[in-house]
């Protein structure tokens, strides 16, 4: 740009990258410098004054070289952040992808840089926008977006859907010149894709328990699609948001959810008596058989006891009768007389035998006598 600030006809040459209209540099230093001769009053009528406007001309030509030289100096240089990586055309050819740095290219819009975020997460938003901050707390205010959110369910009914989007630049080359508008074609696919996985599945499971699996689905076909474009994109999350009943029948269905949990806790009630009764009973009839198997165990181990006893017994009676009578007899009675309290037993020879006192619990108690004939 020039700039005649004394008001003589001569001036000096001011240069501005970009512009205001997004001007091609190189096209505005050309018209520049025809301002700039017209300006110095080359072409005058006068010969006379033909050696002064040579000399002129040669200092604007060394002006002019001077500042092409500059130009050409502060637009062969190019950094590219952290976060970035450049891709440069020449010629508006794709040439080279530039890591971060500081770079060299050709000057005067020969080589031109468009620098891409590839390093940094990308995310869309669907059905909300972020608005910006509320408060202090860092919350976020949300606008609905009824188009985006709301979609038909496998069960003819309807759903609203917020969800997110994350993926990132893997090819900015691709990104670039493989799609006119790479976010719009996400959008497009996102909602394309989400529509067509919440479709597929009842109103039930995408209000509770399908959420995780309906996310990592939509993720899986909207890479498989972004794949055949070829646009240089890798999705690494959807994230499902807020999932409701459209606002007309929130009531109704936060009813039907509230019945449904009352069913549920009514179901764990009685699943929860059901295991503890039922175990216990299981375990007492186990118990029980077991102490009758125990006792016929027992009768019979006994019951074959007293037959070989009775058998043993009868063995020594026919060798001796009149012993293993009398040994019988003995001690039976010593088995009777064992379980009777208060009976002394005497010989029956013996006279005027005197009552035996005995104390029991600190009373007294007079004995029965048996003699002993």
């Amino acid at each position: 740009m020039y700039d005649d600030q004394n008001g003589n006809g001569r001036g000096k040459f001011r240069v501005r990258e970009g512009g205001a209209s997004g001007q091609d540099p190189v096209e505005q230093l050309i018209e520049e410098i025809r301002r700039f001769f017209k300006r110095f009053g080359g072409g005058g009528g006068n010969g006379g004054r033909r050696g002064g406007g040579d000399n002129s001309f040669k200092s604007g030509l060394v002006v002019v070289t001077v500042i092409l030289l500059v130009i050409a100096l502060l637009t062969s240089f190019y950094t590219v952040d952290v976060s970035e990586e450049g891709v440069v055309t020449r010629f508006g050819r794709y040439h080279a992808t530039t890591s971060p740095g500081l770079h060299f290219k050709l000057p005067f819009g020969i080589d031109r840089v468009a620098k891409v975020p590839s390093k940094v997460l990308l995310q869309e938003e669907f059905g909300f926008r972020t608005a910006g901050r509320t408060d202090g707390r860092g919350e976020y205010s949300k606008r609905a977006f009824a188009s985006e959110s709301l979609m038909l369910t496998g069960d003819l009914n309807v759903a609203d859907v917020e969800w997110i989007v994350q993926y990132r630049i893997a090819d900015p080359w691709k990104f670039l010149f493989h799609a006119r508008d790479v976010r719009r074609t996400i959008r497009d696919v996102s909602m394309s894709i989400m529509r067509r996985v919440v479709g597929d599945r009842l109103v039930g499971d995408v209000l509770t328990v399908g959420r995780v699996e309906i996310a990592e689905d939509a993720r899986g076909l909207m890479q498989k699609v972004l794949d055949t474009y070829d646009i240089g994109i890798n999705v690494e999350a959807v994230m499902l948001q807020d999932v409701n009943p459209p606002e007309p029948v929130k009531p109704a269905f936060n009813e039907v959810n509230a019945a449904k949990q009352e069913q549920e806790q009514a179901i764990n009630n009685a699943e929860r008596e059901y295991n503890k009764i039922i175990p216990e009973a299981r375990g007492k009839a186990q118990r029980q058989i077991a102490d009758a198997e125990a006792f016929a165990i027992d009768v019979v181990n006994r019951a074959k006891g007293d037959a070989k006893k009775f058998t043993q017994v009868l063995q020594e009676y026919r060798k001796a009768p009149a012993i293993t009578r009398e040994r019988m007899f003995l001690e039976t009675m010593e088995a009777m007389f064992t379980n009777l309290d208060g009976v002394t037993i005497i010989d029956g020879k013996v006279k005027g035998v005197l009552p035996l006192y005995g104390s029991m619990g600190g009373e007294s108690s007079t004995p029965k006598t048996a003699r002993n004939e």
